[in-house]
């Protein structure tokens, strides 16, 4: 057994968040990103279609034109993230966190949303379920459209 001393030691050496250059490299060779912490991150324009992102924490990450086909979400943290324009065909969001993230310009085409939280409860739960069915991209009410 390892003594408290050591694993408060290799707790230190663990990065707190992982760059656009490590998460680049890690897709470049196949590492898992399962339970990673990529919060804030500029990951604008990457490609993660069939990658296991089970758990993954992407808050306040920049996810704008990213791919996901295909890819495993569940339990994912994408609180406070900007998903415009990303492609979610097909992937797995059972139990993920979109509160409050931009999810304009999403397609989700057969995605699974099991208690899957999304943004802005005013939005209605039919887009994200037409988009599921037919793959048409979501638009979000603009916040100066709300008062009119």
């Amino acid at each position: 057994m390892r003594s408290a001393r050591a694993r408060r030691r290799e707790d230190d050496l663990a990065p707190t968040s992982m760059t656009r250059k490590q998460v680049m490299d890690a897709l470049r060779k196949g590492r898992s990103l399962v339970e990673a912490d990529l919060r804030g991150a500029d990951l604008t324009g990457l490609n993660f279609d069939g990658r296991d992102l089970s758990f993954t924490k992407l808050a306040d990450a920049d996810l704008s034109g990213c791919t996901f086909k295909g890819a495993r979400l569940e339990g994912a943290s994408m609180w406070h993230a900007n998903l415009q324009g990303a492609i979610l065909d097909e992937a797995v969001l059972d139990f993920a966190d979109l509160d409050c993230a931009n999810i304009d310009g999403c397609r989700f085409r057969g995605a699974r949303i099991k208690k899957t939280i999304f943004p802005n409860p005013r939005e209605s739960l039919d887009q994200i379920e037409s988009s599921i069915r037919t793959g048409q991209a979501i638009r979000m009410a603009r916040d100066d459209q709300d008062f009119e």
